[in-house]
This record gives structure tokens, C-alpha cells and sequence, in this order.
């Protein structure tokens, strides 16, 4: 009980005392006033049980309410189906991360591994329509030099020829040269496009290894075929997402909602067999 409730009850019993006292002196009846007085802490007690029980029904739905609000974590978490393509451990923990989250928000959505050089294709639901490998930014770093996007190419150095890591909310269009292109960053001129169809580029792409696909200005570039059968008709009609893994920073540093679904999982298991366990 809180202490105005404890006060106002202390206060009640008084005044029932008083009432007693008063009314023995005109009617001298000791009964009279043993009734009285049982009668008021009796009235008493009656509100103290009250406030109690008030006290812990608001208790009690506080408790329901923070309860309803935990988010509940799945002890078998959703998970990215490659369809046995092969994949690093980063690019599966993204793609698993963005099913079980849902942070692709029901769009198809890209996994681009720059240290592996890959790339994969998502349906909205998780599941593989296409990979192929990539040219990528010469420079080696996460982030886009400010202001890239209207400089000339040949302004570019090659340090700053990097295809920087995040999350960019994709769709198709038209580059200035009119070839259509999946603009990844407009602002920046990020787009993921055909390669140009000259040696050393199609020789790059065709090697088992992917340290020789760091060559371009930044963009994304894959075969005509994979462009032409797996991007184009994905993203036909609606946008997408496009993650593009970090090779220096983080990857909570990039996505900031990421989690690793198999900590999370484990967490949430241990969980379950505890409160079964009490």
C-alpha cells in the first residue's frame, strides 16, 4: 500500500475512535462503545484490503502489459534458401537475417559479397532465383567519397573507386548513355549493370578466383546473361533491396537492426527449456 492510501486509512480508524468516545459520554453504554469501536476497524481493515488489492491488479496489468510488449524470438528462426549455390558464412547470415527480420519489407532483395565477389538474386521470400560473380570497385573501403556521383571518371582516383557497403532501395532505370541499369544509389551513381563486353573484364569474370574482379569505378558489374534472365526480371515492376556486405567495418556497424539469427536462436531455446524446467 502506498503512503496517501496508508494515511487516509489511518485517519478513517481515528475518526471512528472519536465518534465511539462521543457517544459513550451520553449514553454510558461499555457495549455500546466495544461495537462501535469493531465496527470501525473492521471499516478499517475493509479499506486497507481494498487499496491492497487495487495496488496489485494495477500491478498485475503493468506485469501483462510489458509481458505483451517483449518481442518473442523464434527458437527456429526463417532462413534464406540458397538452393546449395555456394556462399560465404557473411552472405548466408545477411540473407538470413533480412527472411527472419523481414527487413526486405516483402520486396526481392540482392546479397553482393565484395570479399567474395558474388552475387545473389532473391525472390521476396528468401529463396535463390540467381547468382554470378562481379566486378567490382578498384578501392578498397565501405563508404562513397561525398559528392562522387557528379564527378567526371577520369577525376576519379583509384582509391576512391570503392563500392561502398549498406542497405540502398533498388530499382530499374536508364543510365545517361540510355542502357537500362538497376540503380542501386542514384545520388551516388551506383548501379548494378552488364559488364562492358571487353577483355580484361569478361576474362575477370570468367576466373574461379575473385581477386582479380576489383576493377571497376564502384558499379556492380555481371554477366549480360545473368543481367538479362535473373536482375531484370526480378526487379520488372517493382524495386527491391540491395545489400552490399562490408569488407573493413561491421556488419551491425552497416545494418543497424542485424543480428546473428544462430546467437539468437540459441538464446531463444535456452529460454524455452528453462520455463519448462520451472
Amino acid at each position: 500500500m502506498r503512503h496517501g492510501e496508508s494515511t487516509t486509512t489511518r485517519k478513517r480508524i481515528g475518526l471512528c475512535l472519536l465518534a465511539a468516545l462521543r457517544y459513550t459520554k451520553g449514553s454510558g453504554s461499555i457495549r455500546s462503545l466495544s461495537a462501535i469501536i469493531a465496527s470501525g476497524l473492521c471499516l478499517g481493515l475493509l479499506a486497507v484490503g481494498c487499496a491492497s488489492h487495487q495496488v496489485a491488479s494495477r500491478d498485475n496489468a503493468a506485469q501483462l502489459a510489458l509481458i505483451k510488449t517483449q518481442p518473442m524470438v523464434a527458437p527456429h528462426p526463417k532462413r534464406a534458401n540458397f538452393e546449395e549455390e555456394n556462399k560465404s558464412r557473411d552472405a548466408q547470415n545477411v540473407a538470413d537475417w533480412v527472411v527472419d527480420s523481414g527487413d526486405n519489407s516483402g520486396m526481392p532483395f540482392v546479397i553482393i559479397d565484395k570479399v567474395d565477389a558474388r552475387v545473389f538474386v532473391f525472390a521476396a521470400d528468401g529463396r535463390l532465383r540467381g547468382a554470378a560473380a562481379a566486378l567490382l570497385g578498384l578501392g578498397r573501403g565501405d563508404d562513397s567519397i561525398p559528392g562522387i556521383g557528379n564527378r567526371k571518371l577520369s577525376d576519379i582516383r583509384p582509391t576512391e573507386r570503392t563500392t561502398p557497403a549498406g542497405r540502398f532501395v533498388a530499382s530499374l532505370g536508364y543510365n545517361f548513355k540510355g542502357k537500362d541499369v538497376l540503380w542501386v544509389d542514384y545520388n551516388d551513381a551506383l548501379s548494378l549493370h552488364r559488364v562492358i563486353p571487353v577483355n580484361p573484364r569478361l576474362k575477370s569474370l570468367a576466373t574461379p578466383t575473385p581477386l582479380d574482379n576489383r576493377m571497376s569505378f564502384g558499379c556492380i558489374n555481371v554477366p549480360a546473361k545473368f543481367y538479362d534472365t535473373v536482375v531484370k526480371p526480378v526487379f520488372t515492376g517493382t524495386r527491391g533491396i540491395v545489400y552490399i556486405l562490408p569488407e573493413v567495418r561491421s556488419k551491425k556497424e552497416i545494418f543497424a537492426s542485424y543480428y546473428d539469427i544462430e546467437s539468437r536462436a540459441e538464446h531463444a531455446r535456452q529460454q524455452t527449456s528453462t520455463s519448462r524446467q520451472q
